[in-house]
């Protein structure tokens, strides 16, 4: 097993990464969302990545199909060529009807293309945590590091960073966290994570320097107001996640 002091870190990040693309514009996790990022000038966007029921690595939030596509039933249940069939774009405007799920391959190719970096949330379907982890350093790993940006993964679940980290310790791992846990140095560096991710309804200025102190970098989710946005970066946050880059952008 490789060394669990091996800690790769993103390159600088912007003070702004679009979340899920742009949410508030475009649906989620979808190539309309990253090119609405890309128009609103945003460098860094974050998605989800779920593995079909075949093992290919797709850009999805939820366990199941409803809220995001014309589809039902359990992500995990079905096949690339199931879930390429589904309108993933009209539940979101009509402008949208016929967007289909991409894979991690197409959005990191268009992201590629555009000069913009990715952090790749592993959102494994329920058991599936370390092969949903593994799957996707891999698959970066394999195509993706070589980018003017390199991606950087991360996820709530312990067991799918361990996994990336054990399949391609190369990849820069970070961990999220609803609330601060007590032992949070020892599982980031039981991990090698370089970031920290924190909901910021929960941060406070005492834990972003403890945090930065210890050496790892803090990010923040999900921050859709300007002045909130202000005090984070004060702070030192490195990033907000946004479903709204412009607002924070603007401050």
């Amino acid at each position: 097993m490789p060394s669990t002091t091996t800690t790769p870190s993103p390159p600088p990040l912007r003070p702004v990464t679009g979340h899920r693309g742009a949410k508030g514009h475009a649906p989620e996790n979808t190539i309309a969302g990253l090119r609405k990022a890309h128009e609103l000038g945003v460098v860094w966007v974050e998605f989800d990545v779920k593995l079909t029921s075949d093992g290919v690595p797709v850009l999805m939030h939820d366990d199941t199909l409803k809220r995001t596509t014309d589809g039902r039933g359990d992500v995990a249940t079905k096949t690339l060529s199931d879930i390429r069939a589904l309108d993933a774009g009209r539940w979101f405007s009509p402008d949208f009807a016929g967007e289909r799920v991409p894979t991690l391959d197409e959005a990191m190719e268009f992201l590629a293309k555009r000069g913009m970096g990715a952090n790749v949330e592993i959102k494994p379907c329920p058991g599936r945590d370390a092969e949903t982890g593994a799957t996707v350093a891999r698959a970066l790993a394999a195509r993706w590091m070589g980018m003017a940006l390199p991606p950087f993964v991360s996820s709530f679940s312990a067991e799918a960073v361990a996994a990336a980290r054990d399949a391609a310790p190369e990849i820069p791992r970070g961990l999220l966290a609803e609330k601060f846990p007590a032992d949070w140095r020892a599982q980031l560096e039981a991990l090698g994570c370089a970031t920290f991710h924190l909901d910021q309804r929960r941060v406070t200025d005492e834990r972003v320097r403890a945090a930065r102190e210890a050496g790892f970098r803090v990010l923040a989710y999900t921050v859709n107001e300007a002045a909130r946005a202000r005090a984070l970066l004060d702070w030192g946050i490195e990033s907000v996640f946004t479903d709204y880059p412009e607002r924070i952008a603007a401050r």
